[in-house]
């Protein structure tokens, strides 16, 4: 049988086997220096537990605290902190010496979209035979990706050869990409208010359009009340 795995958890409560421990309340307040069983008595009575937060002090310092609580709250910190960090992947874009416009294009328009989102792009020319003698030529096409992606990408590693490939990798520009979301959300904004003036527009219109008709509505009705009164008159 191997060694026990080691434990990243704090001793707590029977755990500690040190005699006396330096003891901090659940308000932070020291105690000072109490054997091991006084601590755990005040645990007891204080509804909490007895944990070991510096093992290596002399003697052992300990707090009072709800252990369940405070496991669970530390979980969540590191979730959240995991959460917020960043993983950048490289992704890749493969060309020929001989890739034509719209094959260019359509993997342009791929490293843009990983480059948006966040990735890395390695840039990569595969050779084949003869095409080796003709490196100016997958030169060529890298600096025609960066100079492509030039809104949204920066050069990490400048071009060089990896076996019989020639590769580049872009990193995202975060400044440029921080300025384009900026104007996007405010093309977005400029949008929505044009639609909001234009609905506005049409509602106001639509409530000129019923003034008039409920107008051309009470005139007619007038006109056919004159009428009636008149052929009564007329009866008479």
């Amino acid at each position: 049988m191997g060694p026990a795995p080691v434990s990243n958890e704090p001793r707590m409560n029977h755990q500690i086997d040190a005699d006396e421990v330096r003891l901090i309340d659940a308000d932070g307040e020291q105690l000072g220096v109490l054997s091991r069983d006084a601590a755990m008595a005040k645990a007891e009575a204080a509804g909490l537990d007895l944990v070991e937060v510096s093992a290596k002090a002399q003697p052992p310092v300990c707090k009072l605290m709800d252990a369940g609580r405070a496991k669970y709250e530390r979980k969540k910190r590191e979730s959240s902190q995991r959460k917020k960090q960043t993983r950048i992947t490289v992704k890749e874009v493969k060309l020929r010496p001989k890739t034509g416009q719209h094959d260019f294009e359509t993997k342009a328009g791929h490293a843009r979209r990983f480059l948006e989102g966040g990735d890395k792009v390695k840039v990569t020319i595969m050779f084949r035979g003869r095409e080796m003698a003709h490196p100016e030529i997958a030169r060529a096409h890298i600096d025609k990706m960066v100079e492509t992606l030039a809104d949204v990408a920066e050069v990490e590693q400048v071009a060089r050869f990896e076996g019989r490939n020639m590769f580049a990798i872009l990193a995202p520009n975060k400044e440029a990409l921080k300025l384009r979301a900026k104007t996007r959300a405010a093309q977005i904004k400029e949008q929505e208010a044009a639609k909001e003036a234009a609905r506005a527009a049409s509602a106001e219109r639509a409530a000129e359009q019923a003034a008039v008709e409920a107008a051309a509505a009470a005139a007619t009705s007038a006109k056919e009340e004159e009428a009636s009164a008149s052929e009564a008159v007329a009866a008479d």
